[in-house]
């Protein structure tokens, strides 16, 4: 009875041990703070992406800004008068990390993708115009006439 107890021990342990090392390993998300989101532009908020009207251009020849629908969860900097605002991306296909080129220096972050329902952290300045003179897909033209914001870094974001 005494060494079947160890055995039966000596699992549960290596189990314990074997899942504390799995989780220690595992990545966990990255933080949405960064240098970039706190300083880029004039605005910085929390928000949780809830429309993203229509397709993405896949055409690797030609740069432009899509504009999405966000709810916002909370502002950290700057002052907004709604709680929904719509946010133009440049080349939203391309992951944030490797956005920036020669025509837009001043974008990036650590999105990867763009999900309807996930939350962000960005770092925002409006009018996009005043920033982005490129084509402008804004499927919101006839049913939104406030600012556009210009997404100067978007971070993945946790919910406030």
């Amino acid at each position: 009875m005494g060494r079947a107890l160890n055995w039966r021990t000596l699992r549960v342990a290596l189990l314990c041990l074997g899942i504390g090392v799995f989780a220690s390993c595992s990545k966990g998300p990255a933080s949405d703070v960064d240098d970039k989101v706190t300083t880029l532009g004039d605005t910085e908020v929390t928000a949780q992406l809830e429309e993203i009207k229509g397709e993405f251009a896949d055409q690797t020849n030609y740069d432009y800004a899509f504009v999405m629908k966000y709810k916002v969860l909370k502002v950290h900097r700057g002052k907004l008068d709604t709680d929904t605002i719509y946010v133009g991306h440049y080349n939203p296909l391309t992951p944030r990390a490797t956005v920036a080129d020669e025509r837009v220096k001043d974008v990036g972050g650590t999105l990867k993708k763009f999900r309807v329902g996930d939350i962000h952290r960005m770092a925002l300045a409006a009018p996009m115009d005043d920033f982005f003179m490129g084509g402008i897909i804004n499927r919101y033209f006839d049913e939104y006439k406030g600012p556009v914001y210009w997404a100067h870094w978007t971070n993945p974001g946790v919910k406030p």
